[in-house]
Parts: C-alpha cells; sequence; structure tokens
C-alpha cells in the first residue's frame, strides 16, 4: 500500500471511530432550569451525554417523548441512571430524559432531542 492509500485508510477510521461528550447544562450541570440546553445543537448517534448532579437530590430516566412532555415520573423507564456523573450514549433517532424526583421536571429538569445518523 502506498503512502496515499494509508493516509485514506488512516482518515476513513478517525472519521468512522470519533463521537462527542456533551456536558448536559455545560458548568451548571444536570439542574433546574437545565431545558433548552439542547436547543440549536446537533447531536449524533453515538455522541454521549454527561450527567453531573447531586446523587442524592436528583437522577436521570430516559422516557418516551409522551412522558417528557407530561413530566410523567411514575413511567416505566428506558434507562434509569442514579450515579451522579453518568455517561449515556444516543441511540435511536430521539432521546428524551426527566429528572424523576417530584416536582423537578417540572421546574425545567428535561431535556429532548433528534439524534442524526453518523454521515
Amino acid at each position: 500500500m502506498g503512502v496515499t492509500g494509508l493516509v485514506l485508510v488512516l482518515s476513513l477510521s478517525v472519521m468512522v471511530v470519533s463521537s462527542k461528550d456533551w456536558i448536559v447544562g455545560d458548568g451548571k450541570g444536570w439542574t433546574f432550569g437545565v431545558s433548552g440546553w439542547e436547543k440549536g445543537k446537533i447531536f449524533v448517534r453515538d455522541d454521549y451525554l454527561i450527567f453531573n448532579y447531586k446523587p442524592k437530590m436528583h437522577n436521570v430516566l430516559e422516557v418516551a417523548t409522551s412522558e417528557y412532555k407530561a413530566c410523567d415520573i411514575n413511567a416505566i423507564p428506558s434507562r434509569n441512571f442514579t450515579s451522579g456523573h453518568d455517561r449515556v450514549q444516543l441511540v435511536g433517532v430521539v432521546a428524551s430524559y426527566i429528572c424523576g424526583t417530584p416536582g423537578h421536571c417540572g421546574r425545567g429538569m428535561k431535556i429532548h432531542m433528534a439524534i442524526e445518523d453518523k454521515e
């Protein structure tokens, strides 16, 4: 394989494995009023969301869009995170997250985003 072929193979392998870590809420973390943080961002399948929060006060529930809209904390989540530093891989075409502590979702602890395919 020539130098040109090797450079092409290395370039393609770098494009395939790259994903991005998104810190939800940036410096504020997963807290009240975080809803809207996701606006204007482009999320791609296999990116990761990093949720930073106090685990005795909050958690993260991955829920259906209808449960997100209703802030339904009694719904059975598809995934439940409680560590206080959760790294969540984005899969599917949409993702919705709420805090399961009573009253917190209604105070803006929820995010919803479309997930694009990798090119």
